[in-house]
């Protein structure tokens, strides 16, 4: 019997060579492949992308001649591109979904198999179960046709996807009024495929666009992974000064999350980051409709809600819940405690490239610079304070759940515990309107905790109680 792979919130990642190799890739790809022609899909088109991860164009062409050997046609990106033009690369061909070579914000160590479904978002769980079942054990199993052949044969066809996504942009968002309005801008695509992005699209006008960390470099220096979150970003903070930008937006790996920092080089937390994305829809844009969050994500959007007359939702972790759930209320935006934050107009799936120009359109429109884009939010609907710790794990993890079930906290940071929720992980709910969750991973074996508070004293406390709880500490 072959590794066992296992498919967490967005498809499956794993060590380069430990387990992450071109055999388990080829497994991932036969089961992907099975499933969609068992859904009638053989002979239909499916889009491949990577990023700039090692070995990501050769892992590209393996699951390419995985799908062509099972009936499949594949549009192949010319480079590494951006997750959410991968995914736009999905509608605009009619194709029945896509395979992504990425492992997003992880480590420099490991890489990852996304699957995405006809409307370039994310495959719900069952879809994703479904896929897993039918991966076989070993590769003797996997049909293959070689790249070389059915590219001759037209089977696998080599394609820009950056034109289309460029023009559909080009329809969300007033680019010329950014390119006039005289901004200094720092990009940090950290080492990933947001590079060259935001000085293509605001080129030509009084605004100015810099970028740092924008060459190829799977190592990811001055960063421990390209996650747009601190201590990732620290060494972006500072050039924020010495560039004397008035915003630094700093998108992952594959270019589906977006960081910012305001002109003081100082992070504006993903939490804070959502709430300003809903206010700009709700209050700039004059839109309305449903808001769909994480359950770890901020209250900030419940407080909106109420003040616009929308309905907020809230799911489990992960786009595998948002993209659906997108779907089906028609929502306006959706996002994740991550950073990762869809549109409608656009495809359900987190697009950083498209947050970051809406915050700068944001930042132009009330003619605001970003740390005064927050105290606007924050006078509608109060200041919250977020923070989080993600540790390893060891031991059972049954163990760990029946230790925090059994807690039963009373108080946690001083504030009382007003119900507990368990739609993915364990969110205590505090008097505050605040919360801290714990959960675990679905792709990496490490414990999360986080916590929201309009206190800002107790973040701390809250999570030390929460590691406790959890029998960290």
């Amino acid at each position: 019997m072959g590794y066992k792979i296992v498919f967490g919130t967005d498809g499956w990642r794993g060590k380069i060579a430990a387990n992450y190799t071109f055999d388990n890739v080829s497994r991932c790809a036969q089961g992907f492949a099975k499933y969609l022609v068992l859904q009638g899909k053989k002979k239909s088109w499916v889009v491949v992308g990577y990023d700039k991860r090692f070995l990501g164009e050769e892992f590209a062409v393996t699951v390419s001649e995985v799908l062509v050997g099972n009936g499949l046609r594949v549009f192949l990106t010319e480079g590494a591109t951006p997750t959410p033009v991968i995914s736009y690369s999905v509608v605009v061909k009619k194709a029945v979904g896509a395979v992504n070579i990425t492992a997003s914000h992880n480590p420099p160590s490991d890489n990852g198999f996304k699957v995405r479904d006809e409307h370039g978002g994310a495959i719900d769980p069952q879809g994703l179960k479904e896929i897993e079942s039918l991966i076989p054990e070993t590769v003797d199993k996997v049909e293959k046709i070689p790249f070389t052949d059915a590219e001759k044969k037209g089977l696998i066809v080599r394609f820009d996807p950056a034109p289309a996504y460029i023009e559909h942009i080009k329809t969300l968002v007033d680019l010329e009024r950014i390119k006039k309005a005289g901004l200094t801008i720092l990009i940090d695509p950290m080492w990933g495929n947001g590079a060259g992005w935001f000085t293509h699209l605001l080129a030509g006008g009084n605004t100015k666009v810099f970028e740092i960390h924008n060459t190829r470099n799977p190592i990811f220096p001055e960063m421990a992974r390209p996650e747009p979150i601190p201590p990732n970003i620290d060494a972006g903070l500072r050039a924020t000064l010495d560039y004397n930008a008035d915003v630094l937006l700093i998108t992952d790996g594959d270019a589906d999350r977006l960081g910012v920092g305001d002109e003081k080089g100082k992070f504006i937390n993903q939490l804070r980051v959502y709430g300003l994305l809903a206010y700009y829809l709700l209050e700039v844009r004059g839109e309305r409709g449903p808001i769909v969050k994480t359950l770890s994500t901020t209250n900030m959007l419940i407080k909106l809600g109420e003040l616009y007359n929308v309905p907020v939702y809230e799911t489990g972790v992960g786009f595998k819940y948002v993209a659906p759930k997108m779907i089906e209320t028609n929502a306006m935006i959706g996002g994740e405690e991550s950073g990762g934050y869809a549109f409608r107009g656009n495809v359900p799936e987190r697009d950083g490239i498209l947050a970051g120009l809406y915050i700068l359109d944001m930042m132009v429109s009330l003619n605001r610079k970003p740390s005064e884009l927050l105290d606007l939010l924050f006078s509608k609907v109060g200041a919250h304070y977020y923070d989080r710790i993600d540790t390893p794990f060891k031991g059972n993890k049954q163990e760990k759940i029946k230790r925090i079930l059994s807690a039963n906290p009373k108080t946690i940071g001083g504030l009382r515990v007003d119900g507990l929720v368990t739609t993915d992980g364990y969110k205590f709910n505090l008097e505050d309107g605040g919360w801290l969750l714990i959960r675990f991973s679905g792709t990496e074996p490490i414990i999360r905790v986080y916590c929201e508070t309009t206190k800002e004293s107790r973040v701390q406390q809250i999570l030390k109680d929460g590691l406790r709880i959890a029998g960290i500490n």
